[in-house]
């Protein structure tokens, strides 16, 4: 009887961003690869925004790094933690700065040897589905593959049928639709939808309160409309992320499969 594979504890490197700016990385490498071989990764961005990514145990990470896809998590500008300037470096018309940072943290790990660079994916989860959806648009040329968990596809939408308690509080984040309505038009990652090259999973639960279903309904049907690869996978018993264990089961076996299929030659 085999036990379960040795767990993984990350490397926390620094990477420069476009503007010079340290992004943290935690970056956690598989333990046998064959030698000479370029490892495929998945970049996992944290929700949020204001939150930040700790190296606590997650299944998930365990298991990509066990069937040798590297995972790179990084504190992206807008992550808590790092002193109150780098959590408001992302703020209203900053938002996209810190997709910019991905794209960086990619080109990073293009540029190491032990990296494939053609096999590079992205996940996460709220904002970080955002997040997701926001490099495929902006940066098509550099991922291979997405996985947008409870994200965010139009903020216009999200912020009009959040819950009524939510709405405020992101708007001080985001952007109020009164005064930058028309800057929230522009960065919403649905209004970009036809540069969306990789194959996309997307999962969401019917009765989610803080992102409502129709963000993922709509980036789904836009799409399919343009004959793109994208997997849906909706969960009618539950909310904002998957609380139910037969559910993270049934979601997290997919999105292993989905990382090999798309990830590993």
């Amino acid at each position: 009887m085999h036990g379960l594979p040795p767990r993984v504890e990350p490397e926390l490197v620094s990477v420069p961003s476009f503007d010079g700016l340290p992004v943290p990385v935690f970056l956690y490498r598989p333990l046998k690869h064959k030698a000479g071989g370029k490892v495929p990764v998945v970049v996992w961005v944290h929700g949020g925004p204001e939150a930040q990514f700790q190296p606590a145990f997650s299944p998930v990470i365990q298991a990509l790094v066990a069937q040798g896809i590297a995972v790179a998590a990084p504190n992206v500008r807008g992550s808590t933690g790092y002193g109150k300037r780098y959590s408001h470096l992302d703020d209203v018309e900053k938002r996209e700065d810190s997709v910019r940072d991905l794209g960086e943290i990619n080109r990073w790990l293009r540029a190491r040897p032990e990296f494939d660079g053609d096999r590079i994916a992205v996940m996460g989860g709220s904002y970080g589905g955002y997040m997701v959806l926001a490099a495929l648009t902006l940066q098509p040329e550099l991922w291979a593959a997405g996985v947008d968990v409870v994200g965010i596809a139009n903020f216009r939408t999200f912020l009009e049928k959040t819950a009524p308690y939510r709405r405020a509080q992101r708007e001080a984040e985001y952007g109020s639709l009164e005064r930058d309505g028309a800057l929230l038009d522009r960065l919403f990652p649905l209004h970009r939808v036809n540069r969306i090259r990789a194959p996309l999973l997307v999962i969401h639960g019917a009765n989610d309160p803080r992102v409502p279903v129709g963000e993922a309904e709509q980036m789904v049907a836009a799409l399919k409309q343009r004959g793109r690869e994208v997997i849906y996978l909706r969960f009618d018993d539950e909310g904002h992320g998957l609380s139910r264990r037969e559910n993270q089961l049934t979601a997290y076996t997919r999105v292993l499969e989905f990382f090999q299929q798309h990830l590993k030659p």
